[in-house]
């Protein structure tokens, strides 16, 4: 307790600090020449549901919360804000706090205050970057007190960590013991129709592809290299948390048990045949026969072990039998007999579509790969032409060939089609269905991420859980000649990171920059990684 009333007075300190350092801070880049983006997305948008964020108020709200943006390549800056544009409109004000949504209109799967488990671990990646911390704060809570944080896989106790890791904020570390709790009803499991199911008695966890969020899949149900590699991460997150603590035996006991869940996923989720982590299903107990998407997820959270051939896995994220297409990676390998891109039965399938949730787990796992393995299969030339790839298929053609930015369900990997709107717009007597959920379900839908793997990834704003921070920008080297992210809060500090190649664009020398408060902290010739203490 007293190592914990130290740590408050400390950040109590070091945000005091933060925001008058803030006041004195001269940005790189005017929010004023980005609003043209803003007011063209409310100009061509159709408010059917107003959050409490309106359009009206949207500008006001991300002048003062997001970090700005620029860079040569303007369909990435112009989805950049626009999924910050999507995002906010996800919060919503309850009586006791703030949640964030996955869906505008309220659908019956969902559960108080629309709330829906599936995709909250990335609510928290995606928001960990604004300003204003009470909106996750808020949602924070309320998973532990009005929430149900097993309704799908929800990797709770690790997107929390990474939060922390922005804002130092201690009230995270509060909610330790109920992340305990989390995880241990989680190893006790089970109900299985209605859901939920648990730990196996060969200590791996099973689950419905459907809880995982992708229903409908090849591999189906059963021990699912998801499912696994998120109760890894929980464990690594909750010890780092008693360890920030100092609760030793509580240290001890996690470690134990990620260590343990490691062995077990490398030695039986890996199917050393296909040189793929596979599920296991639950009919059998034996390998499916197909390579899905989610066979990348143990490197999301840096499961697998280095030079031990694993890293060919990552040969089929360019190859057209495997799951490069033309508008995006594909949830199932394409050589398979089994993969679809159907307009028929389920709206929502995850039998070969592109879905953006999986695409921002993969270029998240990819981006680990580049960044901690010692490996020459990937390289920051492939991460950088998936993240295009990604950007550029946030778009939908409209009946009269007008082209807007959009984010929605599932889309076609080879026309960018958005396979569950063409599909529900028309679903019952030529219109929208009430019962799969209204009006324009999938518009603006968040159910993945964006804003974090630009910033934390493309550009390689790592947060630490020390008081330092890692540029290391997955941009090749001949890409950009100039970029700015500019007033990003972290630990109560505003950091802006450039790279200008010729030291013409923005006049303050030649190479990458980091500026701390306004001082420059770490410079590099070059785009290459650095490492600054803040302190």
């Amino acid at each position: 307790m007293r190592r914990l009333n130290r740590l408050v007075f400390i950040m109590l300190l070091t945000f005091t600090m933060g925001l008058k350092s803030y006041s004195q801070k001269n940005n790189v880049l005017n929010p004023s020449d980005f609003k043209h983006y803003i007011d063209d997305f409310n100009r061509n948008d159709n408010e059917l549901y107003k959050q409490f964020i309106t359009n009206d108020s949207v500008w006001k709200f991300l002048k003062s919360n997001i970090p700005f943006f620029e860079c040569p390549d303007k369909n990435i800056e112009l989805t950049y804000y626009f999924r910050w544009w999507t995002y906010r409109k996800h919060i919503q004000k309850t009586p006791t706090g703030y949640v964030i949504t996955e869906f505008l209109p309220k659908v019956s799967w969902s559960e108080k205050y629309n709330t829906i488990a599936s995709a909250s671990a990335l609510h928290f990646y995606e928001g960990r970057w604004l300003k204003s911390k009470e909106y996750l704060n808020g949602y924070a809570n309320f998973w532990f007190t009005e929430g149900n944080p097993r309704m799908y896989s929800f990797w709770v106790a690790n997107s929390l960590l990474e939060y922390y890791k922005v804002t130092n904020d201690l009230s995270i570390i509060g909610l330790l013991p109920q992340l305990v709790k989390n995880y241990k009803v989680w190893e006790i499991g089970w109900v299985k129709k209605g859901h939920f199911i648990g730990k196996n008695k060969d200590g791996l966890f099973s689950t419905f592809d459907d809880r995982d969020g992708m229903e409908m899949q090849i591999g189906g149900s059963g021990e699912r290299p998801t499912i696994n590699s998120y109760m890894y991460a929980e464990a690594k997150a909750i010890s780092e948390f008693a360890m920030l603590v100092g609760n030793k035996k509580l240290v001890k006991e996690f470690v134990a048990k990620a260590d343990s869940l490691k062995v077990l996923v490398n030695t039986q989720l890996w199917d050393e045949k296909a040189k793929f982590y596979k599920t296991r299903s639950e009919k059998d107990g034996q390998f499916v026969d197909v390579r899905e998407l989610q066979g990348y997820t143990p490197w999301y959270v840096n499961l697998p072990p280095e030079n031990k051939g694993y890293e060919k896995a990552w040969e089929l994220i360019t190859t057209n039998n495997g799951f490069n297409a033309p508008y995006g990676l594909t949830t199932a390998e394409q050589i398979h007999p089994k993969f679809t891109i159907s307009y028929a039965g389920h709206e929502c399938q995850w039998n070969g579509p592109v879905w953006p949730m999986a695409t921002s787990i993969t270029l998240k796992a990819l981006s680990n790969v580049i960044n901690n393995y010692n490996q020459n299969t990937v390289t920051k030339h492939d991460y950088y032409d998936q993240f295009i790839k990604y950007s550029n298929s946030h778009r939908i053609v409209l009946d009269k060939g007008k082209i807007l930015p959009w984010i929605d369900e599932d889309m076609n990997p080879y026309t960018g089609d958005w396979i569950s709107r063409t599909r529900l717009k028309n679903w019952e007597n030529g219109t929208w269905s009430e019962e799969k959920g209204g009006v324009e379900r999938g518009k603006d839908y968040n159910h993945s991420s964006y804003c974090d793997l630009l910033i934390s990834d493309l550009i390689g704003l790592k947060p630490q859980i020390n008081n330092s921070v890692i540029i290391n920008p997955l941009l090749p080297e001949a890409s950009w000649d100039w970029f700015c992210l500019d007033n990003v809060y972290y630990k109560g500090k505003t950091l802006t990171i450039l790279f200008d190649r010729y030291g013409t664009k923005y006049n303050k020398g030649v190479g990458l920059m980091l500026y701390v408060d306004g001082v420059l902290m770490g410079q590099k010739d070059k785009i290459e990684k650095m490492k600054v203490e803040l302190d």
